[in-house]
């Protein structure tokens, strides 16, 4: 016995020799050995689970804060925006703002030799959009459409469709129309592929194009006019404050949409699942608090010796139960931090090394992505300690009910 441990408290010195002892009952250190075990297991598990949702959820969110702003200003009339450089210099003075410039959206049918698709086409300014979407750009160049031969670039999948390369000319047909002497005929415009861009996401990749500003305004007859003007903010979780603040600057007829009010359904079917799979892998460390209270009802029935003595020299039935309650807390204790390590250990050597891979044409990623949080560790470990301390109410207090005179009567 050391000095250390006699200077512990007496419920949790009595506790700890009861953890560690065999007793005449060999499996009751099998018992508490499989009650960490599967709290081990539990913890590994939700850290896991959640790092992987987490590092889907935030490879989504990259994903798509490549592709669209942070926040959008709209006119409310529908119309566009007329001078849109007169309305720069406000969006750019609002706290929170990195850069802004104007864009023009307008559904086309893209066409090339047989094959014709739908897709969006976006009016940009290549210089202020070239650190964002540059990057994307997999083939050709976007420095390209600020050159004088009108040209556009597309998605990895629209390009595909289409089956077209970069320098393929491909045909722009916009559903307004134009009269001519023989009546209403589609509005067409051939453009010259000037690069292929890549976002990740099937949905971005099939049905976006982009062009030149110019080239977008001429070609659906806005003249001066934009769509709107897209904003990015120096941190995208302040995108609605900023989108509120650039309401009341800018006032009416303008209107804002952040990025997180635009995929709302997106990332709220996310925040779901990851409540939900916590709910389910919860259950695991239901099964090992069951194996604690399995563990801790055993150890009553083979301490009761033990227990009437203690009572017979002066120990309360409080101190009776907290010994029981301490073991307990122990097991879930060695058991959570071991799960936190190995969890933690599996985090890492995955964002480190990239063990597991998985079919990038799928996922649009070729490595498992895993994120930990501080607080996702926190509440796993929180919810596993409580879960601990819970199963040892009942046998805990069923060992402070016992009465020492019949427990030594019989032993």
């Amino acid at each position: 016995m050391t000095r250390r441990m006699r200077s512990l408290p007496f419920e949790l010195f009595v506790g700890l020799r009861y953890l560690r002892a065999r007793g005449r009952r060999g499996f009751l250190s099998l018992l508490t050995v499989i009650a960490m075990a599967g709290m081990a297991l539990g913890v590994m598990a939700l850290i896991v689970v959640l790092a992987v949702m987490s590092g889907f959820e935030e490879e989504l969110r990259g994903k798509i804060l490549g592709a669209t702003a942070h926040v959008l200003v709209l006119d409310s009339g529908g119309q566009g925006i007329e001078r849109p450089e007169a309305l720069l210099p406000a969006v750019l003075e609002v706290p929170g703002v990195r850069s802004a410039a104007p864009f023009v959206l307008q559904q086309v049918m893209v066409a090339h030799d047989r094959q014709a698709t739908g897709a969006v086409l976006r009016g940009i300014d290549p210089v202020a959009e070239r650190e964002e979407l540059a990057r994307r750009v997999t083939e050709g160049s976007l420095e390209a459409l600020a050159g004088p031969e009108p040209g556009v670039i597309l998605g990895r999948e629209l390009a595909r469709t289409l089956g077209v390369f970069v320098g393929d000319p491909v045909t722009l047909i916009s559903p307004q129309g134009v009269m001519t002497a023989t009546g209403m005929v589609p509005k067409m415009r051939r453009l010259t592929v000037k690069g292929i861009f890549e976002v990740g996401l099937y949905e971005y990749d099939a049905a976006l194009a982009y062009t030149s500003l110019g080239t977008a305004q001429a070609f659906a007859d806005l003249g001066g006019r934009v769509t709107g003007i897209e904003v990015r903010v120096r941190d995208v979780f302040q995108a609605r404050a900023v989108a509120l603040a650039l309401q009341e600057r800018l006032g009416f007829p303008y209107w804002t949409r952040d990025w997180m009010d635009m995929n709302r359904n997106l990332f709220a079917a996310i925040q779901l699942e990851k409540t939900a799979m916590f709910i389910i892998l919860t259950l695991i460390i239901f099964v090992a608090a069951f194996a604690i209270i399995s563990h801790l009802i055993l150890m009553v029935a083979e301490k009761r010796k033990e227990i009437g003595i203690l009572k017979a020299l002066g120990a309360t039935a409080r101190s009776i139960s907290l010994i029981f309650m301490a073991e307990g807390v122990l097991i879930g204790v060695v058991g959570t931090a071991v799960g936190a390590a190995l969890g933690t250990l599996i985090g890492y050597l995955q964002e480190t090394y990239h063990i597991v891979k998985i079919p990038g044409d799928v996922y649009q990623l070729s490595e498992l992505p895993m994120r930990m949080h501080t607080w996702d560790l926190v509440l796993i470990a929180v919810a596993a300690l409580v879960l601990s301390f819970l199963a040892t109410l009942y046998p805990s207090r069923q060992a402070a009910r016992l009465d020492p005179v019949e427990v030594l009567r019989y032993e």
